[in-house]
């Protein structure tokens, strides 16, 4: 009986918490989707056609395609150079954590992932301010910056648990140097734990409005998208249907990097998060 009980309530969680997820993204979804006269006369019901003219509107006005392109070019850079540095960090302190100047690295790393943003934000702001960073390559410096953290803990795990050393003991047998091993051997074997780096990486640095907001705010033509869908609410703040057309083209990019990935994110969560 009373495992029944923990059962129902368990239940009843998780249909709040799908409703919660779900209701605003059938908003999102419908609303885009209407004329502004069909929005007025029925917010919550679905449209009587698939009107499409709200994303042309949105894509053809405010230099969306612009917003675009640095949401992509800072996501993508970010995101290539958190796949260079973060793994070899990892590896590098994994293969020798015996040693106390690696072990303090990686307790520093570790540590970081418990300081909120909030604590260290002006500070940052103050030190890119006097490096003349306050552009979209010094924000991609402090995403790489961030991913270290929690990317060095998820990797190390990940290797301890699931990359004995005689597998580059055996390559370096066979003649291999350190670079080639890395490469070769070590790199590929870490795609589930890289699988979800990237995703979970995408996720944030995509949908980011804070550091944009300290970073890019000079002119307008540096904006991502969340900063644009920010401004363009207080601009056009009755226009629901231009809104949530935007906030459906920016879901769409990540959703699809999602899906490629997503089934290697539980695995490479679970072992990585393990100490062996």
């Amino acid at each position: 009986m009373k495992k029944k009980v923990q059962n129902i309530i368990c239940g009843l969680i998780i249909l709040i918490g799908i409703v919660l997820i779900a209701f605003p993204m059938y908003l999102t979804i419908v609303t885009a989707f209407k004329t502004g006269k069909e929005t007025a006369q029925n917010f919550f019901g679905l449209p009587q056609t698939f009107y499409l003219g709200n994303f042309k509107e949105v894509i053809q006005n405010n230099d969306f395609l612009v917003y675009v392109g640095n949401s992509v070019l800072i996501t993508v850079c970010s995101l290539l150079l958190i796949l260079v540095v973060v793994p070899l960090v990892s590896y590098a302190i994994t293969r020798n954590m015996e040693k106390f100047y690696y072990k303090s690295i990686y307790l520093m790393f570790s540590l970081g992932i418990f300081i909120p943003f909030q604590v260290i934000m002006l500070p940052v702001v103050k030190q890119m301010t006097n490096l003349s960073l306050l552009n979209k390559y010094g924000l991609i410096v402090l995403y790489v910056t961030y991913a270290l953290a929690q990317g060095v803990f998820l990797y190390v795990g990940y290797i301890k648990n699931n990359m004995p050393p005689e597998l580059e003991e055996a390559a370096y047998i066979d003649g291999a140097s350190k670079t080639k091993t890395y490469v070769l051997v070590v790199f590929p074997m870490l795609k589930p734990m890289t699988a979800t780096i990237i995703i979970t990486n995408a996720l944030w640095i995509w949908n980011d409005f804070l550091l944009p907001l300290l970073m890019l705010n000079k002119s307008s033509k540096y904006w991502t998208l969340p900063l644009f869908q920010y401004n363009f609410q207080s601009t056009y703040a009755v226009e629901y249907n231009l809104a949530f057309a935007s906030f459906v083209l920016t879901i769409v990019p990540i959703l699809i990097v999602y899906l490629i990935f997503q089934k290697y994110i539980l695995a490479g969560m679970t072992n990585g998060a393990v100490k062996g």
